[in-house]
């Protein structure tokens, strides 16, 4: 007998599972189908982010960041450290600790707020506006029946043309969050978020990193301003960064990978490696979802189509985070998951895609929202700009890292503020402060009237706001 259900979420990720807790919030008799599984084979809610994505990375980035300190930075501090030794295995099963601890944290949370969770890949049998009737393919097959759908199904690793993922020699985030010995020579195809992020952790633990990008620009989409430091910065450090470069063959052997490429002045070069990372992006994850036996529309890039509200050509039923248009990002799909919960209830959700903020995980970190410097100046925008290094900040000096700088970008004629682009020290929390002015449409001289606490690195956005008036105190 089939089970009913108000909305019924196929995907745990964090559109997902966020949109089920909010649809059961809302009063809505609610379930969360989602076939990720542990080592023990058991439930593990959370998506890519949860299990190979955000929250791994930033373990390892975490662990790698405190072996790189105490190989190279505690002395400067007067901390002498003899014998320093790295132990992988125990490295990585912390990283596998935080994951399972999210992963239960999503589990206790559906308990809490009665959402009823099915551990299985979730596809539609058949359905109209009357109801869908959804199948649960996983140790036993269930049948569920939903008055509106939510799909937040995610999306997977983009894979070179020919060249498959074995998770061995050729790896996708995947295999990169779980390399059981630091790989002398490692490389890395994709200068993106997790390219940059991935080759920071191997790096720091001892490998040589080499990213072949094929892009002529480092990260086109940073403000370039940025971009160019931060580049500057990761090069000191010892990645080793190639744009422009075509990827020719690239073969498999035992112990090794061999990558034929032409770089920026059309030479023909070789890359011998013993594990490559190939971070080309990502696709929309519609497998299995049955989307044509019911009708479902996909767009001409495989994303599952919605209109601006998330809706899709299906009456009451609705697509969040990766497999729809927009950013990649587990927050964007958090926003979605709940905004469509609420309109399912007759309310009016909101998602401000121009004030989502993006942030690379590396160190220095890079972070901004809005827009960039040349983005306003392809738009037409007349703007004016203020810079403020870390270098000049009192914390940060403190710290021992006055890498980088904050940079505001406001409206020549109305201060509102336009974009704010940071690549410094926890760069990653103090991009919040830019949203929220952001949000309430603040001008750059609402924050420089703002106290900021002295010492602190946030010092830094008051003084970049102050510089848009070319007034800063401090540099």
């Amino acid at each position: 007998m089939s089970k009913n259900f108000d909305v019924v979420v196929i995907g745990g990720g964090p559109g997902g599972y966020i949109a089920a807790i909010r649809a059961a919030q809302l009063g809505f008799n609610t379930a969360c189908i989602d076939e990720w599984k542990n080592e023990k084979g058991g439930p593990a809610p959370g998506g890519t982010c949860t299990n190979v994505g955000c929250i791994p990375s930033k373990a390892l980035l975490q662990s790698s960041e405190h072996y790189e300190h105490a190989s190279h930075g505690f002395a400067e501090h007067g901390i002498e450290v003899k014998g320093l030794g790295l132990n992988l295995e125990k490295m990585l099963g912390r990283k596998n600790t935080v994951v399972k601890q999210n992963n239960d944290g999503i589990l206790y949370l559906f308990k809490k707020n009665k959402v009823t969770f099915f551990h299985g890949r979730g596809s539609f049998t058949k359905g109209d506006a009357n109801g869908y009737e959804i199948k649960v393919a996983g140790a036993a097959e269930e049948s569920i029946t939903a008055k509106h759908v939510i799909i937040a199904t995610g999306s997977n690793a983009r894979a070179l043309p020919g060249v498959p993922f074995d998770e061995q020699l050729i790896l996708s985030n995947t295999g990169a969050l779980a390399i059981t010995e630091v790989p002398k020579k490692l490389g890395v195809i994709g200068a993106g978020v997790i390219g940059l992020e991935m080759g920071s952790v191997w790096r720091r633990l001892g490998a040589e990193v080499t990213v072949l990008e094929a892009l002529p620009a480092f990260l086109g989409a940073v403000d370039e301003q940025i971009a160019k430091e931060a580049q500057k910065l990761l090069t000191k450090q010892g990645l080793n960064v190639s744009l422009g470069v075509k990827i020719g063959e690239i073969k498999a052997g035992k112990k090794s990978v061999t990558v034929e490429y032409t770089d920026a002045k059309g030479d023909a070069q070789k890359g011998e490696f013993d594990k490559l990372i190939v971070s080309i992006g990502r696709t929309p994850n519609t497998i299995g979802l049955n989307a044509e036996g019911v009708g479902l529309k996909l767009d001409e890039r495989g994303f599952i189509a919605v209109d601006g509200d998330c809706k899709t050509n299906l009456p009451n039923v609705w697509a969040v985070g990766d497999v729809v248009r927009g950013p990649m990002l587990a927050h964007k799909a958090e926003e979605e998951g709940v905004a469509v919960a609420e309109r399912i209830a007759g309310q009016h959700g909101h998602v401000n895609f121009n004030t989502i903020p993006w942030v690379i995980y590396t160190s220095p970190e890079i972070a901004w929202v809005g827009k960039t410097e040349q983005q306003l100046k392809a738009d037409g925008v007349q703007y004016k700009a203020g810079t403020f290094p870390f270098l000049a900040n009192g914390r940060a000096r403190a710290l021992g890292d006055t890498s980088g700088m904050v940079k505001f970008l406001a409206d020549a004629k109305t201060d509102e503020i336009l974009g704010v682009h940071i690549v410094g020290p926890m760069a990653s929390e103090l991009i919040s402060e830019a949203v929220v002015a952001m949000e309430f449409r603040a001008s750059s001289e609402d924050i420089a009237r703002i106290c900021h606490a002295h010492p602190s690195l946030s010092e830094a956005t008051k003084e970049a706001a102050l510089a848009v008036d070319k007034r800063s105190l401090n540099f």
